[in-house]
Parts: structure tokens; sequence; C-alpha cells
């Protein structure tokens, strides 16, 4: 029996997230799998109820979970709030508090949606990317930190940090990672300008003679920011610290039309976190304009990482292309193909799924 943990959380994350319950239930029973499912509160929905992003109960059920499914995070009305009571802090205090310090990020171009793509077809065909981003760490998490003033000026400053065992750690997991897809791993950072980038370049060198059967190199976040979108199909796996694979995994999900088909996955030791890379979406959010494709593949990543059945994560994208072929939601929207919401695009996967042999 796997027990697993819904965190719908705010905005759209109250509409995408039961998408992709459906589906996690369906995934379930075809694997044969037995599950239990909890739901809790996290980010504004928690604070509006317990005055907390991040209630202790919330923690407590985390620890004891096999997988978390989690929605989106974000209010707008929490927006001033003091920084410690901001929404967004209760994710950031839940990877910290379950060590949840790799976080997997894909980037796939499906052939039912290349037209979704601000980009050429003959450029992203066949994109299938994996940025691995360090998620404990770095300026996050670095002190010193906050608001000041000194000698009558204000300022507010935040601190880069990384120790040696964190970048071994990340660099690791994510030559392990490649090692099981094509064999390529980059390695992002900004040595030619900071001392954080040289250490992490220092070590990560290190670390990648361990595994001469993967195909190594070194690239400037700046130059990585660019190659994602000029030349994206050079890239197999990619790593990089907390910042820059905040930033260059939103870059990386533009290539297939919609921060919407982003999952993610965030791991550690012993728990495991799945969610869209997009945020809570206010401005829709009620209005059943969500795409939930990004719920739905973070569900295939948690049968592939956390319960080892690869095959239902290869269904799950076999299904979205095939429906991608036809309906699309407004975020995604092309000539010739029929306008969904988000709820009957997830009953269509769902459908999908149920159907295929």
């Amino acid at each position: 029996m796997k027990k697993i943990l819904i965190l719908p959380g705010d905005g759209i994350g109250k509409e995408v997230t039961p998408q992709g319950v459906h589906l996690l239930k369906a995934a379930a029973r075809e694997a044969g799998l037995e599950i239990t499912i909890e739901n809790a509160l996290i980010g504004g929905a928690a604070l509006d109820e317990t005055g907390d992003p991040l209630p202790a109960e919330t923690i407590d059920q985390a620890r004891a979970a096999d997988a978390i499914l989690f929605g989106a995070i974000g209010d707008p009305r929490h927006d001033q709030a003091p920084h410690e009571k901001r929404p967004g802090r209760g994710l950031l205090w839940l990877r910290k508090n379950l060590e949840l310090y790799a976080n997997l990020r894909p980037a796939k171009v499906f052939p039912g949606a290349l037209d979704a793509s601000p980009l050429k077809p003959e450029r992203i065909e066949g994109v299938d990317l994996m940025i691995v981003r360090e998620l404990t760490g770095g300026i996050y998490f670095g002190e010193p930190r906050g608001f000041r003033e000194e000698a009558g000026v204000r300022l507010a400053l935040n601190t880069m940090v990384y120790t040696e065992p964190e970048v071994e750690r990340i660099v690791r997991f994510a030559l392990e990672l490649a090692r099981g897809r094509r064999g390529r791993l980059t390695s992002v950072d900004k040595g030619n300008a900071l001392e954080v980038g040289r250490f992490w370049r220092e070590i990560a060198t290190r670390v990648m003679a361990e595994f001469p059967e993967v195909e190594t190199d070194h690239m400037y976040v700046d130059n990585a920011a660019l190659q994602i979108i000029r030349d994206p199909r050079r890239f197999d796996t990619l790593v990089m610290g907390n910042l820059f694979g905040d930033i260059l995994s939103d870059a990386a999900g533009n290539l297939s039309g919609s921060l919407g088909m982003l999952p993610s996955a965030s791991i550690g030791k012993r728990h495991a976190l799945y969610e869209p890379c997009h945020g809570s979406a206010p401005d829709i959010a009620g209005k059943d304009q969500a795409n939930p494709i990004a719920s739905i593949l973070s569900v295939g990543m948690m049968f592939r990482y956390s319960f080892g059945q690869p095959g239902i994560d290869e269904k799950i994208h076999a299904v979205v292309d095939r429906v991608l072929a036809d309906f699309r939601t407004a975020d995604m929207m092309a000539p010739g193909k029929t306008l969904v919401g988000c709820a009957e695009m997830g009953a269509r996967m769902l459908e999908a799924f149920e159907a295929a042999a």
C-alpha cells in the first residue's frame, strides 16, 4: 500500500491537481498498485485557515507519504505579507524539511503539438532534455539575507552559498540520470564571474571523472540560455544550481509552447514531490482555462521515480501526444484544433489512457 499526499495549494492548483489525481487512480489500477490518498493545506490556502503557509500537520503528513502530488502556490492577497508569511515560503520550507535536493524538470516537445511552440518545427522536433536543479542550497537559502540600512542608504541582499558535499551530491545524481538517458551531461555555472561558479566547476569536473561512460561538458549560464533556444537538441541532461535551474527550466518550457506542459520531480533520500512547473495563475484561476497536462505528466514521473514503473510514464506520454493532436487548452490553441477547458482536457486524457492497450 502506497500513501500519496495531495497538496492542491492555490489558484489553478485547485483545478489541475484533481485531473492529475483522476489519472493517478487509473494508473494505479493498471499497475496493480494499492494506494491511499490524503489531502492537506499549503501556501495561501493554509494561511487562510491556519495562519501558516506550511502547517505542522502538513509536514507530518508529507513525511509519512510515499509520494506527494503538489499543485501550485501563490495568492496575490498575501503579496504584502511579511516574508516568512508569504505563500511561497510553504513550498520552500517543505522542500527543505524533506531534504528534496534534486529537482528534475524535463522539457519534451511532443510531435502532436509542434505547432504550439513559438520556435520553428525543424528546430525543436525531437527535443527531449532534462534539467537537474539543485534545490536546497544556493541563493534562496544562503545567509545573510534581508533588508537593512547602512549610512542612511537602504539595501537588500541575498547570498549564494554552496558546500562541496552539496555540489558533489547533485552532480553525481545528474550523472547517474544521464547514464540512463542518452549519456550526455552539461554542467552550467557562471565561473567567469562568480567564485561559487568556479567552485561548482572544479567539483563537477572531479565527479565527472568517475563516470567515463558519460560525455560531459561545461557551459556558462548565459550561453546555456542562448543555446536552449537556438539549438535545444544539443542537450540531453543539464545540471545547475538553484537560481539558474529556476530560470532556465522556464526558458526550456517555452520549447513545448507552454509552461502548462512542464512537469517536475523533487527527489531526496526518502521523499519525493511531483508538481507542474507553472505558478498559481490567479488571472485565470476558477475559469476552467488552465492546462492540466503538467500535473498529469508529473503523475507519470511519480510512477517512474517513486514506484519503479517507467512503462506507466511512457504510456502517459503517448496519451498526451495522442490527445494534443486534436484537443488544446487556450495556452496551446492552434488552427484546426478543438478548444477545451481544464476539466475536459483531463477527461480526454483519462479516457485515452483507459482506452489504450
